[in-house]
């Protein structure tokens, strides 16, 4: 039975820095040819800064530790998929922020898996507010636990 006493629950803030450097290689990383990554000149003339790629703030996670996490419940870490990512932006965020984040568990549910068991959902949100305390993203993920293998006769 999915454990729903966790909905609502919220890691400890986190700082993450949005440095240049770390732009530029995840655009390099995922092949971005932008050149506003890349041009500060361009950005700034164009944009007021150096913008950070869509799927960026997936990087969040090497900034943060175990207290930032809402933690999983008994979830079973031999049997988590990374199911679904999606990003809502309000404000650009540009190279120069820091950004907080602070990530809760937003749902948790449960689905008939198609090969037997149930896959259980977990949903979480990290809201980013920058250093002027503007909310400037929402990050969801959904992360499946996978049924029991089904034992043959």
């Amino acid at each position: 039975m999915a454990d729903k006493s966790i909905v609502g629950r919220a890691g400890k803030p986190f700082k993450m820095p949005i440095e240049w450097s770390k732009v530029r290689e995840f655009a390099r990383a995922i092949k971005d040819p932008d050149l506003l990554y890349f041009d500060p000149e361009k950005a700034k003339k164009e944009l007021g800064g150096i913008p950070v790629p869509v799927t960026f703030l997936q990087t969040s996670a090497f900034w943060t530790d175990a207290d930032s996490g809402p933690g999983m419940g008994s979830f079973d870490l031999r049997r988590i998929l990374h199911g679904e990512q999606e990003f809502e932006f309000f404000k650009p965020i540009l190279v120069g922020d820091t950004l907080t984040g602070v990530t809760k568990v937003a749902d948790v549910y449960e689905k008939e898996g198609g090969r037997g068991g149930k896959m259980t959902f977990l949903v979480t949100e990290t809201e980013y507010t920058n250093q002027k305390g503007e909310k400037v993203a929402v990050s969801r993920s959904t992360l499946v636990e996978t049924g029991q293998a089904v034992k043959a006769n």
